[in-house]
């Protein structure tokens, strides 16, 4: 008989859990939503989500774009420290002074105990490349990752603007991201269009070096299929070798290219200067340099590539290659307007102060 009544309570406390486990999202814990992230994983996350965090490179500059700032309950030591760069900080101070919730960078993975310690409703991250990464942090702290990125456009590619309307949908406040998709795809059409009729014979040739790729870099750092030459139907010379994306090409190369206009990323200027100083008569063999077409450009990549500074270069481009086109720009404005649109203050003059302001390049002392 004893027996017999230990597996009657076994099965009532098995049937006890099994309802339990059924029991609608409403008795417990509230209720939920399924979104679908960005490497199609169906995420469920609760229904009003006013705690959040982001991790990892790019992941908190999109949400600033995208979602209430106040919902932020911790953030990156990489978010703390140096400042400079990134103005979706710069715009947001106080952001740097919330709990550190792991070490971030592009080769650190997340904390877990660290983040289970701000409680948030929802992880937003970039640290994920395959689903299962993503499903192994989401079983380690019980709270719902979902995935977000730029992927290998991310200034005006489609997997920014899943992403922010991502980050809208699941926050339940949808306003601010649908306002920045909508800004940044405005600016995509207009750059796009004061081109548009230019004869193929009449556009230049440029080459973009120095360009920042997981640290600083001279002039032999440069890109192939280049979202903001592209988006302004520039005849970027790297585009011959195929590549896309980040790459390093030998100044020989570029010798014989020997592009009509060259622009350094401000960043990466003075290792430039520095080469000079090495090879001066390989400069001195350019036909942008010695034309005096050798311009600045401000450094947009600084964990993850902030898209505001990409489109703010993006005109300034467009005002030196195509001067008639872009008449009415004046870089400056443009500039604080882009700002303003994307992370709500006007930062060129803290930008140029730390990096330089648009204007023409000299090498020689």
């Amino acid at each position: 008989m004893k027996k017999m009544g230990l597996m009657v309570l076994s099965l009532l406390l098995l049937a006890t859990a099994l309802l339990s486990g059924c029991a609608p999202a409403e008795e417990s814990g509230g209720e939920q939503v399924t979104v679908t992230d960005l490497l199609g994983r169906e995420v469920t996350v609760p229904a009003e989500v006013d705690q959040v965090v982001a991790i990892g490179p790019g992941a908190l500059r999109f949400y600033v774009y995208a979602g209430p700032i106040d919902y932020v309950v911790g953030v990156e030591e990489m978010e703390t420290g140096e400042v400079t760069g990134k103005p979706y900080m710069l715009a947001n101070p106080d952001l740097a002074q919330l709990p550190v919730i792991g070490q971030g960078g592009p080769n650190n993975a997340p904390d877990a105990e660290k983040l289970m310690t701000v409680a948030p409703d929802v992880i937003f991250s970039t640290y994920a490349s395959e689903a299962a990464e993503a499903d192994e942090l989401q079983e380690k702290t019980g709270i719902p990752v979902v995935v977000i990125g730029g992927g290998d456009f991310p200034v005006f590619g489609a997997d920014t603007q899943t992403s922010l309307r991502l980050i809208g949908e699941v926050v339940g406040k949808s306003e601010k991201a649908e306002a920045s998709i909508a800004f940044i795809q405005g600016v995509y059409e207009d750059l796009q269009s004061r081109t548009a009729d230019i004869p193929a014979e009449e556009i230049p040739t440029v080459y973009v070096g120095g360009l920042g790729a997981r640290g600083a870099h001279g002039i032999e750092s440069t890109r192939g299929k280049y979202e903001l030459l592209d988006a302004i139907r520039a005849n970027n010379v790297v585009d011959e070798t195929g590549a896309t994306g980040s790459i390093m090409v030998d100044k020989e190369q570029l010798l014989e290219w020997d592009p009509d206009f060259i622009f350094i990323d401000l960043n990466g200027f003075p290792y430039v200067v520095e080469d000079y100083q090495n090879a001066s008569s390989v400069y001195e063999s350019l036909t942008a340099v010695t034309d005096g077409n050798l311009y600045g450009l401000l450094p947009y990549n600084y964990y993850s590539t902030n898209i505001d500074t990409a489109i703010v270069d993006a005109y300034y481009l467009g005002t030196v290659l195509f001067p008639e086109a872009f008449a009415d720009v004046d870089p400056v404005d443009k500039a604080n307007e882009i700002y303003n649109a994307l992370v709500g203050a006007p930062l060129y003059d803290e930008m140029a102060s730390a990096f330089g302001v648009f204007d023409s390049l000299t090498l020689a002392d």
